[in-house]
């Protein structure tokens, strides 16, 4: 028969930390209400994988570097048109696509909350452990950059693969020079069918040789990425002017 005194020292051998931390205490609630052993181990399972659920979470959540505030509960879907509520809670939901390695692109004028919109996702995917990376796609780009410049963009590629959405934000804001254009192709061109894709863009698609510069490889680019893609055309005025108006009508004049 197993040594009780060694149970502590076992629990941490075995990496169960939360069972660690509440085994005595489930212990006299056992006694006192009479469980069964079963019943016992049982919740303490049950405390072990809420314990590893919520750190998962919390890890995912560091590493995704998602904006602070951006929720799909503060999206003002009654402002905009061209995507609903419902389509975007079918998307976080329904989890499938981002399996697939589908692709999903906001197009929109600038001050719509295709970011907040973005990031929403994120942070709803997150919740079903779904890894994301938030990324401006100007920084992406420049650090991608970088290691083609030392000769590692294949690894480079290869590490985003550990993410199962990559969230590129305000990639109509780029102007890059050719071989800024060039790993940005090869980004898309690694993760087509491979990993999901989350552009936000306040440029339509016959703008984007601005991006690319170059108009074969924009079609190639263009064609990877709405192969398997939902695309929205988010419409409305800008938030930010609205609230400045309201914030400026608030003022003592």
């Amino acid at each position: 028969m197993a040594n009780v005194q060694s149970l502590p020292l076992l629990l941490k051998e075995l990496r169960l930390s939360a069972m660690a931390s509440a085994w005595q205490e489930v212990a006299h609630k056992a006694i006192n209400e009479q469980w069964q052993p079963e019943e016992y181990l049982a919740e303490l399972c049950e405390i072990e994988a809420h314990h590893r659920h919520e750190a998962r979470l919390k890890r995912l959540l560091r590493e995704s570097q998602l904006p602070t505030g951006k929720q799909l509960s503060q999206y003002e879907f009654n402002e905009i048109s061209g995507i609903s509520a419902q389509q975007v809670n079918q998307k976080t939901q329904n989890v499938d696509w981002v399996r697939r390695g589908h692709n999903m692109i906001l197009f929109g004028a600038s001050g719509l909350g295709k970011t907040h919109l973005a990031a929403a996702v994120g942070y709803a995917l997150i919740e079903q452990s779904i890894r994301v990376k938030f990324t401006s796609s100007t920084a992406l780009v420049q650090q991608l950059q970088r290691s083609r410049e030392e000769l590692s963009l294949e690894d480079a590629l290869k590490k985003l693969d550990k993410y199962e959405l990559l969230i590129l934000d305000d990639i109509g804001y780029v102007k890059k020079s050719d071989s800024e254009s060039q790993v940005l192709f090869e980004l898309i061109a690694h993760r087509y069918e491979r990993g999901s894709l989350l552009i936000t863009t306040n440029q339509a698609f016959s703008e984007w040789d601005s991006i690319f510069g170059d108009n074969m490889m924009t079609v190639a680019a263009i064609d990877r990425l709405v192969h398997h893609a939902d695309i929205f055309q988010i419409e409305g005025d800008s938030y930010r002017k609205k609230h400045a108006l309201t914030r400026n009508s608030k003022r003592p004049s």
